[in-house]
C-alpha cells in the first residue's frame, strides 16, 4: 500500500491535515493495518462512518486495553476502533457503525470511553442490540443529537422511553422497521422538545393514537418537527392520523404517509387545512384517495357517480371548456404554495381529471418522474399532464410578451409568481 511509504503518507497527512469526515462504508476488505494508516493521516477527524464494513469482536471487547495493542492485517476488529476512539475521542463527534452487527457488549464498551461526547450516532441495522444496552447509552452518552436504530429489531419500548429521558437535546430519532414498537413506547415522544425530524416507517404495531396524545402535551410546547415518516404503518387510520395532523404545527416540511393504505381522502383534506407549509408529501399506494379529495370537492353520493367513473362536477367540467378547473368547496391540494415533491404512486382510484384540470398542481409538483403518477398509468394521463403544463406556461409568457420584457442574455429565466415552486427545470417525463 502507498500509505506504507514514509514520504508518501507523509505527503498525504499534509494534504488531508484540515479533514473532518472519512467515509470506508461497504469496505468489505479493510483491516487494522489499512484503517490505521488511512486514519492517521486525518488528525483532525470529528466523522467516521464505518457503515457496513465487517467488523470482528471478541467478548470481552476491552481485554488487554491496557498497553500496546496488537492491529490484524487481516481483519478490522472492534478492539482496534476501540483504541482508535480512545485516542480521538475529545475530538469525534459522528461515528456511523450500521450494519456492522455490533453487540450490546460493544455499545457499551464504546460509550463509556472517557471523554467520548458524541453527537451523531448510527446504528442501522444492528439487529443484536438489546434496550438494556440503548438505555446505557443513553446515559453515557447525553448529548447525542442524531440516533438512528432503525431495523435493530430486538428493541422495545422500553429503549425508546430511555432516549426520551436520557436524550434532551435529541433533533433526529430514526426507529424505523422496529416490529416491536408499540404506542405505549410513543407516550414518551413529548419530551424530545427539540425533536426535529422522526422516523417510524414500517412500525407496523403503531397506529398512532399515543403520538398524537404525546405531540399535543397540552404543558408544553410540541416539538418543532420538520420531518415525519410513518410510511408502511399498516395500523395508522383516519382517526388517529387526524388527532396527529393538527398537533404537528407549521413548521412540518415531510411528511411520508406511503402504504398506509386504510387512510383516505379525509386524511388528505386534513393535511391540506393544517399543513400549508409542506414542500415534500408522499402519499403512495393510498389507494382509497379519490379526485374529489385531492381538489376538495363534496363527496359524491352513489347515486351521482352511478355509471360514472368520474365526480360529477368533474364530469361537468371536462365537458366545460371555458371553465378549466372544478370549482373546490373544501381544501384541496392547491392550497399548498410550498409543495415541491408529489407522490401518488399506484393511488389506482385517481384519474386524469383531477391533473389534467388543475395544470397549477402538475407545475408545482416540479420536475414529475413516471413513478410519482399514478399506476397503472395511461400515456393519455401523461399527453394530459404535459398539455396542462404548457397552457400554463403559455398563459405565462403570453403576459410577458404583451408587458413584460423577456430575461437578457445570460440572465436566469424567473419564475411565474402564481407558481411559486416552478423552476426553469420542470419537466414532465415520458411514460417508458
Amino acid at each position: 500500500m502507498l500509505l506504507a511509504q514514509p514520504e508518501t503518507a507523509q505527503r498525504v497527512r499534509q494534504a488531508l491535515s484540515g479533514l473532518c469526515e472519512l467515509i470506508l462504508a461497504d469496505l468489505r476488505d479493510l483491516t487494522d493495518h489499512s484503517f490505521n494508516q488511512l486514519s492517521s493521516c486525518v488528525p483532525s477527524l470529528e466523522r467516521l462512518s464505518l457503515a457496513y464494513c465487517h467488523l470482528t469482536f471478541e467478548r470481552d471487547p476491552t481485554r488487554g486495553s491496557a498497553g500496546a495493542q496488537v492491529s490484524s492485517p487481516f481483519q478490522l476488529s472492534f478492539r482496534n476502533l476501540l483504541q482508535f476512539v480512545k485516542e480521538h475521542a475529545g475530538r469525534l463527534r459522528a461515528l456511523d457503525l450500521s450494519g456492522t452487527g455490533l453487540p450490546p457488549e460493544a455499545l457499551k464498551a464504546l460509550g463509556q470511553v472517557a471523554g467520548l461526547q458524541l453527537r451523531e450516532l448510527s446504528l442501522h441495522s444492528c439487529r443484536d442490540l438489546s434496550t438494556e444496552a440503548v438505555a446505557t447509552l443513553c446515559c453515557q452518552q447525553p448529548g447525542l443529537t442524531s440516533l438512528d436504530l432503525s431495523g435493530c429489531s430486538d428493541l422495545t419500548d422500553g429503549a425508546l422511553l430511555a432516549v426520551s429521558r436520557g436524550l434532551q437535546h435529541l433533533r433526529r430519532l430514526s426507529l424505523g422497521k422496529l416490529q416491536r414498537l408499540t404506542d405505549a413506547g410513543c407516550t414518551a415522544l413529548g419530551a424530545l422538545q427539540e425533536l426535529q425530524s422522526l422516523d417510524m416507517a414500517e412500525c407496523c404495531l403503531v397506529s398512532g393514537r399515543e403520538l398524537a396524545q404525546a405531540l399535543s402535551s397540552g404543558h408544553r410546547a410540541p416539538p418543532p418537527l420538520t420531518t415525519l415518516r410513518l410510511a408502511y404503518c399498516s395500523s395508522l387510520k383516519d382517526a388517529s392520523v387526524l388527532s396527529v395532523i393538527p398537533a404537528l404545527g407549521p413548521s412540518l416540511r415531510v411528511l411520508d404517509l406511503s402504504s398506509c393504505a386504510a387512510l383516505t381522502n379525509r386524511t388528505i383534506q386534513a393535511i391540506c387545512t393544517y399543513l400549508t407549509h409542506l414542500s415534500v408529501l408522499r402519499l403512495a399506494w393510498c389507494k382509497e384517495l379519490c379526485d374529489w379529495g385531492l381538489l376538495g370537492l363534496e363527496e359524491p353520493n352513489e347515486e351521482s357517480t352511478l355509471g360514472s367513473q368520474l365526480h360529477p362536477e368533474l364530469e361537468y367540467q371536462v365537458s366545460d371548456a371555458e371553465d378549466p378547473s372544478p370549482k373546490s368547496q373544501g381544501p384541496s391540494l392547491l392550497v399548498l404554495q410550498a409543495l415541491q415533491e408529489l407522490d401518488l404512486t399506484a393511488c389506482s382510484k385517481l384519474t386524469d381529471a383531477s391533473l389534467a384540470k388543475n395544470p397549477c398542481l402538475g407545475l408545482r409538483m416540479g420536475p414529475i418522474q413516471s413513478r410519482e403518477l399514478p399506476a397503472p398509468v395511461s400515456p393519455q394521463l401523461d399527453s394530459n399532464l404535459f398539455s396542462a403544463t404548457c397552457c400554463c406556461l403559455r398563459s405565462w409568457l403570453g403576459g410577458q410578451a404583451h408587458g413584460q420584457a423577456g430575461p437578457r442574455a445570460g440572465e436566469e429565466q424567473t419564475v411565474p409568481p402564481a407558481y411559486p415552486c416552478l423552476r426553469p427545470k420542470a419537466y414532465v417525463s415520458p411514460i417508458p
